[in-house]
């Protein structure tokens, strides 16, 4: 009996180490994607344009928040019904 407990706990921790270094991969694997985007983002401003093409953006969503604003379906009750 104490075997079979023991092996459970011995389970139990192998489990807990591999979830610690999956835990621990995805972290760095953050921490990495992080960086890049940070970079590609600082690359990026540094380009000619980048100040036109972020104002066409900004238009751009706007435009598109007003075209979903007037689709938007508004809230009509139901009429009663006839059995």
């Amino acid at each position: 009996m104490k075997e079979k407990k023991l092996s459970r706990v011995e389970e139990l921790e192998k489990k807990l180490h591999a979830t610690i270094k999956m835990t621990e991969q995805l972290l760095m694997q953050n921490s990495y994607l992080k960086d890049l985007a940070i970079g590609t983002l600082e690359t990026i401003k540094l380009m000619p344009g980048y100040e036109k093409a972020i104002q066409k953006l900004k238009e751009q969503s706007a435009e598109q928040n007003r075209s979903n604003a007037d689709s938007e379906k508004k809230f009509e009750p139901l009429g009663e019904t006839s059995n």
